[in-house]
């Protein structure tokens, strides 16, 4: 198993992408420490499942955005799990906002919780990695780093701020052995209406500007995450990899990978 003896902090564990994360992650071997806005309520399953199977796995409820906080909840995980071995941000707010008229506490809510978490805890982490001289840390971004969404311009730009922050960590922290990496995550089942736009036809028939015509997983993601912070991927470092299936390679609707109805010509 690639994770034995590592403790793996996933943040958001709460969100679809969390708990496929959890478990894959829990299956490679890997002790867990899971930040869960629900206290773990959110997770019965998931955590019941894993801890019969042996996993040990430690719940906390911290603000992610307050350094104390997340200091103090690594010290109290590190008491019972041991020092993170590898952290996975996780955070995917998206909150409707526009340009010409958002509210300024919608577009720091969403900052605060996709990019600020973000610096919050790759600093606390890689200082504890830092002194052990090892360590990965994985940011689980969007294709909106680059694309916009049409309905979620603060969603953008904090995707793109982590991606920024992803590449600047890398030199830094790769000083000390410590190997950073971005994910641009693209469309899975239901990202039509959560990103749902009076602007943009991005997503209209979107499964279908997905060249396979097949939609990616969250289990999709967890493997990608789950190589990224193994031994596996040793000489990789600052990776900005876009897992999309080639969505964004799409421009024209007409060659779309539609399934063939009983008029269509063969």
């Amino acid at each position: 198993m690639r994770l034995t003896d590592k403790v793996v902090w996933i943040t958001d564990a709460d969100s679809p992408s969390g708990q496929a994360l959890l478990l894959r992650m829990a299956a490679e071997g890997a002790s867990l420490l899971l930040s869960s806005a629900s206290g773990g309520k959110g997770i019965e399953a998931q955590l019941a499942r894993v801890r019969q199977a042996g996993t040990k796995a430690f719940v906390a409820a911290a603000d992610l955005t307050r350094s104390s906080e997340t200091e103090r909840m690594l010290d109290e995980a590190a008491r019972e799990l041991g020092p993170v071995d590898v952290l996975v941000h996780n955070g995917n707010r998206v909150v409707p906002i526009s340009v010409e008229s958002g509210e300024e506490t919608a577009f720091l809510d969403v900052m605060n919780a996709n990019a600020k978490t973000a610096f919050v805890c790759a600093k606390a982490a890689g200082k504890r990695m830092e002194a052990r001289r090892s360590g990965k840390i994985v940011f689980v971004g969007s294709i909106h780093a680059e694309k916009p969404t049409g309905s979620s311009f603060a969603y953008s730009a904090s995707k793109a701020a982590v991606k920024m922050l992803a590449r600047e960590a890398s030199v830094v922290l790769g000083r000390h052995g410590i190997s950073v990496h971005s994910i641009e995550f693209g469309p899975v089942e239901g990202d039509d209406e959560t990103f749902r736009s009076e602007l943009s036809l991005l997503y209209d028939s979107y499964r279908y500007k997905v060249p396979s015509g097949v939609l990616g997983t969250h289990e999709d993601l967890a493997e990608l995450v789950t190589f990224l912070s193994s031994d596996d991927a040793r000489y990789l470092n600052g990776a900005d990899i876009r897992m999309d299936g080639g969505f964004l390679m799409h421009y024209l609707d007409f060659k779309t990978n539609k399934p063939q109805t009983a008029g269509d010509a063969s």
